[in-house]
């Protein structure tokens, strides 16, 4: 089964070309996201898409000047050419959603990114991208290739469903400040912790509903999963989006083709496994 739907789909953006773009701030938006805001160096060329437009972010791990040595395109000659890159510089390469964009910041245009910090630094489980974004400060500079959007809704559907783990909470956020005023539908996002809900806002007849893991320790996904298959039936008009661990995005699918939403209406992407069901 093809773990994504978005590369047929999405919506590339014009020019894709390698953006150093700096650290501004970096706050934190519950116990468990870290929101670290990119501005300055590039960021005039970002061309945002809303929705839920994703980019490859490069941390450097050595130091900033790893980040010369970067492909100014992305295929796969150039990929392979990354991985040639020594581990010691190599910058660390993963993708990550725009949370918001703004024109008018302090200092320019900016874009926040949102990250879920798993795992303990101490420890060593935590990720290298949540390690950084625990203690990266204004100045450090990180690069960025903007892939585009997912979310592109097909003519004559109706409502949108939205399901997520808090991997895709940022996504889920921009889908639904993108949106027309009057779509209407249900969003489901699973986090680890009340403490963790936010406040997404979005059209009025969008229902944004949070489920809370019943224990922390808990497969991600899977709660947020048996909340999907409860819902009544959603009719062949229905769009319907999931995103996340990669067992909650194949249990979506198989349960919406198996109710009737044509899969033409199912966007889905895999955005991590988990270790074990």
């Amino acid at each position: 089964m093809a773990r994504t739907t978005a590369q047929a789909r999405r919506i590339k953006p014009g020019i894709t070309e390698l953006l150093t773009l700096h650290v501004i701030r970096r706050e934190q938006i519950t116990p468990s996201m870290a929101r670290v805001t990119l501005g300055q160096g590039d960021i005039a060329k970002f061309v945002p898409m809303g929705f839920d437009q994703w980019f490859r972010l490069f941390i450097p791990v050595a130091d900033n000047d790893s980040l010369s040595r970067l492909p100014q395109k992305l295929n796969a000659l150039a990929y392979a050419k990354y991985l040639t890159i020594s581990k010691t510089h190599r910058p660390v390469l993963r993708n990550y959603t725009v949370r918001a964009y703004r024109e008018d910041g302090p200092s320019g245009p900016e874009l926040d990114v949102d990250f879920v910090l798993h795992g303990d630094e101490e420890s060593g489980t935590a990720g290298p991208a949540a390690s950084w974004a625990a203690r990266c400060v204004p100045g450090d500079a990180v690069a960025i290739f903007d892939e585009g959007i997912g979310f592109v809704q097909p003519a004559g559907t109706n409502s949108v469903l939205l399901v997520a783990d808090e991997t895709g909470l940022p996504a889920v956020a921009g889908i639904l400040a993108s949106l027309p005023a009057d779509t209407v539908g249900i969003a489901l996002v699973e986090v680890g912790a009340t403490d963790d809900i936010q406040n997404l806002g979005g059209p009025v007849g969008v229902d944004v509903r949070f489920v809370v893991r019943p224990d922390a320790r808990d497969t991600p996904g899977v709660a947020v999963l048996k909340a999907t298959q409860a819902l009544p039936a959603l009719g062949e008009r229905c769009f319907a989006w999931t995103v996340g661990e990669s067992g909650l995005v194949a249990g979506a699918r198989r349960h919406w083709i198996a109710t009737g939403v044509p899969k033409d209406n199912i966007m889905f992407c895999g955005y991590w496994k988990a270790s074990h069901h």
